[in-house]
């Protein structure tokens, strides 16, 4: 029989696309990346999706698991390749309040997630602006970032257990709700990351934690670089590690902002040269409880710390959300980065981690050094400065291949010289390959290549992603 055919009789016709019924999983958001797979399927639990698998392996046909297909560097296309998409494994199997943990399917939507725990009390905090389409599946095999992560860590850090589907079709039980475990290796962490390219996760163990009773929001514009990270640092001492997010949108970010979304109210006029967005979350009654003037005590802990700033005249202005409208509001401006930055063509896109103290030097070495690559060259950049995550983007004056490498390479030097990494929170795909091959130990490369090796001898889960060609 056609692997068409023995997918059919596994799934039924429903649940196997094929032609122009493929279209909408095709292409990715960015645009930049195009796929023609053999056929999409729709399995709709994980015995399918070992099904799936083994038939493909039968017809010696690669297979690429997708999800909410919210990603960045075209870790999800394929040339004649069996997409097996998770989106029908979308069961909350199970969420515990008392162990503050979630049993959920791959393809469980972010917000869902989100929903389900507030519901008890409590948040799964992983939090970014594609939470109402990313999948759980895309945030584990990607280690996903966001915003929160200076408080709560990256999806790796809020994950206690896995389902696997391997190469050969084998489910590898490692669903453990344990937080402590020592029984050997830790295997869960081999495909947290790994982009599908050693075996299809299709269910995790998550944890949840308080919801926060009260937040304190505030956009402020701060003298340097340096001084909002004294300023990060007196919040994290005050409120007892309870900043949630730090984030950085420079005068360009804004100037960009009001350009592509002029109904998008700016916080400071004139435009400032550092515009932070901060957040706080409280969690203990005493903190989130108004006192008799009304007052939540959260929020005057983050005025007087700024007042105390103000003072020393290394924050300059400040604005606090008095309202859940308000700071929604605050949140959109940030939220719209990758609006704002791919609507704009040819865009260079980097997604970098720096040591916290050395962004601003970054920063001032790639501004240098790009007026000799293309003195026509316009920058935009945004950071979740908490954690050091840099979304570095240049608008070349001209689409040349050429260039485009040369910048990436540019960048790839000064972050290296800073001991950083050239990829922070959206993964390798395609996109990144050649740093990869460029800037990655090549120690570390060959020990990537013998787990492949090991656990897909015939490299047929998701080739060509994430590690580069052997030279």
């Amino acid at each position: 029989m056609t692997l068409i055919a023995d997918l059919t009789d596994l799934l039924g016709a429903a649940h196997v696309l094929t032609g122009g019924a493929r279209a909408a999983y095709t292409s990715d958001w960015t645009g930049k990346y195009t796929a023609d797979p053999v056929a999409v399927v729709r399995p709709a639990d994980t015995a399918q999706v070992a099904g799936c698998v083994r038939i493909a392996a039968g017809h010696g046909v690669a297979v690429v698991p997708i999800s909410g297909r919210t990603g960045l560097v075209g870790g999800t296309m394929t040339q004649g390749g069996l997409m097996i998409s998770v989106e029908r494994l979308n069961r909350i199997r199970d969420l515990r309040p008392d162990a503050r943990i979630a049993v959920v399917e791959a393809g469980v939507v972010l917000d869902r997630l989100h929903a389900a725990a507030e519901a008890e009390g409590l948040y799964f905090p992983l939090w970014f602006g594609a939470r109402g389409s990313a999948m759980i599946g895309g945030v584990l095999s990607t280690n996903a970032g966001g915003s929160n992560v200076l408080r709560y860590g990256s999806t790796r850090a809020l994950c206690l257990g896995l389902e696997v589907v391997l190469a050969d079709g084998q489910v590898l039980n490692l669903m453990s709700e344990l937080h402590k475990d020592n029984s050997g290796y830790d295997l869960r962490d081999l495909f947290i990351g790994a982009e599908g390219t050693l075996g299809i996760i299709t269910a995790a163990v998550m944890k949840l934690v308080p919801r926060p009773r009260a937040y304190a929001t505030a956009t402020l514009a701060a003298r340097s670089l340096p001084d909002a990270l004294v300023l990060l640092n007196r919040l994290r001492e005050a409120t007892g590690g309870a900043v949630e997010a730090f984030e950085y949108m420079p005068e360009s970010y804004m100037r960009r902002l009001a350009e592509a979304r002029p109904d998008i109210r700016q916080p400071f006029t004139p435009r400032q040269s550092v515009n932070i967005l901060v957040e706080i979350g409280a969690t203990a009654p005493r903190d989130a409880q108004p006192d008799a003037a009304g007052e939540i005590p959260v929020t005057a802990l983050l005025q007087e710390v700024l007042a105390t700033m103000m003072e020393a005249g290394m924050v300059l202005h400040a604005e606090i959300a008095q309202s859940e409208g308000q700071r929604r509001a605050m949140w959109e401006r940030r939220e719209l980065a990758a609006e704002i930055t791919f609507a704009r063509k040819p865009a260079i896109d980097t997604d970098i981690a720096l040591p916290l103290d050395k962004v601003e030097t970054f920063l001032t070495r790639i501004a240098a050094r790009l007026p000799a690559l293309d003195p026509g060259a316009e920058d935009l950049c945004v950071a979740h400065l908490g954690d050091g995550n840099v979304h570095y983007t240049v608008f070349p004056s001209r689409d040349d291949p050429v260039l485009h490498d040369q910048v990436v390479e540019a960048v790839e030097d000064e972050v290296q010289a800073l001991r950083g990494s050239f990829s922070a929170e959206h993964g390798v795909g395609l996109s990144k390959r050649t740093s990869m091959a460029r800037r990655k130990d090549p120690v570390a490369l060959a020990v990537m290549r013998s787990v492949k090796a090991a656990l897909d001898p015939y490299n047929r889960m998701n080739p060509g992603k994430i590690i580069p060609d052997l030279q």
